[in-house]
């Protein structure tokens, strides 16, 4: 293909000799996507090759040729993509959206606005099953239970959005070969011409285990999206008429075996109108449920940390990264039932602008408004506002702060936040601030971040989602990353992370932490894709008295009980193992085994405790239409003494899924829930029984054991041809419901 290329005068820009500015061609036609590269129209494309390993280790050649055509037309751009593979059939499953991770795949990375803190990620796999969503530069990730920061590598992946695009592709003797083709209507772009776009193109190999990218992108950079290449000259882009119509209708029938009530069918519905290339409008009456899945429960590892649950209505999902804030000062489901909302999202020049109302109908009719803007000044560098408002009855909570990411050089960024919140309730006024600042070296070898973050007691964000009140939490992490050559390690890491966490006025008096978290880590990573990670905690947690408000002491006598306030020990050391395995992504399968067990802490009765807690999830893809996935959580507390069990949390969980064709599946949902609290009592000091105050009556009742078996199952059939197009009927145990959901996308 190259030869021919270069016979026809087509541009040929190889990443790795540094041909990184892509001057597009401008071709005024429109060819069928059929998954084939045969069209005489991709002759005249530009090609992209010369693609580097870019993870585990980065700046070698890729093993695995890859080509890149790419042309545009009046109202698209086209992507033509072929993939070699010498090593054996490419991994490819008919799977439902956003569900590609375990097959190879390709994404393409595109940032129409350049200099942006996002980009827009297209990946397709070889039978062209699309899984798209954005990237936000400096929301990165992190591994084990402890939370460890991957440090290098490429900001994670918000699945959130669906973008409506073509795309198709088939398995060939070579590898695999897909066509894609993305709107202009489906994309926000600058309102002039001509206009340049940044674009990087990484390749997921799952035999290896590795990724390639076009630009040859270094794990030493500050900025992810910093490290892209060009396309060019892009002139007179057309996106047509923006005027999308979703209408929604949805049914629920709930009742017994022998009778079922039916409600009357709810209609509701979304509009999208696209002002401006750069400037969207949406509004929603009566949004729908959105998910048909419910949440995988979670088990509470620490009572002082609430659980936080991804949004999955797709009304708040369409251009939800324009709200990301750090902290999580606006989340969207405190939404709770939606009458009517609006949002207006886009991008005036550097300066990007959100903006969400919305009525509430639960207790008060709550009525929101949020609002968040930022400014670009550098690739990776922003500075940013954001303000929210929510308003029941007399009451209100309103929050303003601003924050900064500054990139210095190539390795280093600060990050600054301050915000501050007023509140009122039933008449009585609150304020308080919250204030972080963190400094990273992202260095191919040496990765080193340092941080400090501080909120209020009377801080309150009732717009967004605060994990964890009234603490000031430092913490430094360090780690080092050797490449071994002519090992059976692709990678080794030695990671020292060390944190203290105050209660927040304790730190402001200059006392000493309430806890005290040092975690040495070995990470490597193995040829093929293994990966196995431990860690050693050593961890002193303090006595927090608002966990046992009302816990109390029962003396017990033959003619009454006497009741003394529970006051728990100062402080509980903890020494804990922890390891995560997990293995490559096989052609059937893929394994992570993540296992702790140690000395740690029984919050139930504020005591020491042996605590084993073992998180698996097992992926399993038989054929290429039939996919299961098997998610086990188990946590067990053993009292010192006696080695009885204090707590249990059980919950084993299969989803499994069968893929008629890329729009219709049936899902299969099971999960079992099983907990188990023992009586509780003074465990290692008094050993007296534990009762429970109930302040609303002054009434005492005895912590007595109880346990609950709840089992949980789903069934689902979708038809989805494009995002905005579903037909859902479905059936939950829960409340023995039956219910329907169907919607239809006009684009006007």
């Amino acid at each position: 293909m190259i030869a021919l290329a270069l016979a026809l005068g087509v541009g040929v820009y190889n990443g790795r000799a540094g041909e990184l500015s892509v001057e597009i061609p401008r071709i005024d036609a429109r060819i069928a996507i059929d998954g084939t590269l045969t069209d005489p129209v991709w002759e005249r494309a530009a090609l992209l090759n010369g693609f580097s390993e870019y993870k585990p280790v980065d700046g070698m050649p890729a093993e695995d040729s890859t080509q890149v055509l790419v042309w545009y037309s009046k109202n698209a751009i086209y992507f033509g993509i072929r993939a070699f593979e010498i090593h054996g059939p490419a991994h490819a499953t008919l799977a439902n959206r956003d569900q590609i991770d375990g097959d190879d795949n390709v994404q393409l990375i595109l940032s129409p606005f350049l200099h942006s803190h996002q980009a827009l990620m297209f990946a397709v796999n070889p039978y062209g099953v699309q899984e798209d969503g954005t990237i936000t530069e400096g929301v990165g990730t992190t591994i084990g239970v402890t939370g460890i920061s991957t440090g290098t590598g490429p900001d994670s992946t918000d699945l959130s959005s669906d973008f409506v695009y073509e795309s198709k592709g088939q398995v060939t003797a070579f590898g695999y070969e897909i066509e894609v083709r993305i709107p202009f209507r489906s994309i926000k772009f600058p309102s002039k011409s001509p206009q340049d776009w940044g674009i990087n193109i990484l390749r997921k190999i799952q035999h290896s285990g590795h990724s390639d990218t076009w630009y040859p992108t270094k794990l030493a950079a500050a900025s992810y999206l910093d490290q892209a290449g060009t396309l060019t000259g892009l002139r007179d882009l057309d996106a047509g008429l923006v005027l999308d119509l979703n209408p929604v209708v949805t049914e629920q029938a709930a009742g017994d075996t022998a009778r079922y009530s039916v409600g009357r069918p709810q209609f509701g519905g979304n509009i999208r109108w696209g002002i401006t290339p750069n400037l969207l409008l949406n509004g929603t009456y009566r949004p729908d449920f959105a998910e048909v899945e419910s949440d995988a429960t979670q088990i509470v590892n620490d009572p002082r940390v609430a659980l936080q649950y991804p949004e999955k209505r797709p009304f708040f999902l369409d251009g939800l990264e324009q709200f990301n804030t750090p902290s999580n000062l606006i989340y969207t489901r405190q939404i709770e039932s939606p009458l009517a909302a609006t949002k207006l999202t886009g991008k005036v020049g550097d300066v990007s602008l959100a903006y969400l109302g919305a009525i509430d109908q639960e207790f008060g009719h709550p009525v929101f408004n949020v609002a968040r803007v930022r400014e670009d000044f550098t690739q990776g560098s922003e500075i940013g506002a954001v303000f929210t408002d929510k308003e029941s009855g007399g009451d209100f909570n309103r929050l303003a702060g601003v924050d900064s990411r500054i990139t210095l050089g190539t390795l280093y960024t600060l990050n600054f936040q301050a915000a501050s919140s007023v509140t009122r309730d039933s008449g009585v006024s609150t304020a308080g601030p919250l204030w972080s600042g963190s400094f990273t070296r992202t260095g191919r070898s040496l990765y080193v971040e340092a941080s400090l973050k501080g909120i209020d007691p009377d801080f309150d964000a009732a717009s967004g989602f605060i994990s964890r009140g009234n603490i000031v939490r430092s913490n430094l992490d360090w780690r080092y990353t050797f490449y071994p050559k002519h090992s059976f390690f692709d990678t080794f890491a030695i990671d020292l992370n060390y944190a203290d966490t105050w209660v927040y006025r304790q730190f402001t008096s200059l006392d000493a932490p309430e806890d005290r978290q040092f975690h040495p880590t070995l990470i490597a990573t193995l040829h093929g894709g293994w990966t196995v990670l431990y860690t050693l905690a050593l961890e002193t947690f303090g006595y927090d008295p608002s966990l046992y408000a009302n816990y109390y002491l029962g003396h017990i006598t033959a003619h009454d009980t006497t009741y003394t306030h529970y006051v728990g020990g100062p402080s509980i050391a903890n020494t804990d193992h922890n390891l995560l395995i997990t293995t490559p992504t096989f052609a059937k399968f893929d394994l992570s085994l993540f296992n702790l067990y140690g000395h740690d802490d029984n919050f139930f009765e504020w005591s020491p405790t042996i605590v084993w807690l073992t998180s698996l999830t097992l992926n399993y893809r038989p054929t290429s239409q039939l996919r299961a996935q098997l998610m086990y959580n188990a946590q067990v507390f053993w009292r010192h003494d006696d080695w009885s069990i204090v707590g249990k949390t059980l919950i084993p969980r299969l989803v499994v899924e069968y893929q008629l064709s890329r729009p219709i599946f049936f899902r299969f949902v099971g999960q079992y829930d099983a907990v188990y609290q023992n009586t509780l009592r003074d465990d290692g000091r008094t050993d007296l029984p534990i009762f429970l105050l109930n302040p609303a009556t002054g009434t005492y009742s005895r912590a007595a054991a109880f346990q609950n078996n709840q089992l949980q199952l789903q069934g689902l059939f979708a038809y989805q041809p494009i995002p905005g197009t579903v037909a859902f009927v479905g059936y939950g145990n829960t409340f023995n419901s039956v219910f329907v959901k169907f919607s239809y996308l006009f684009r006007m």
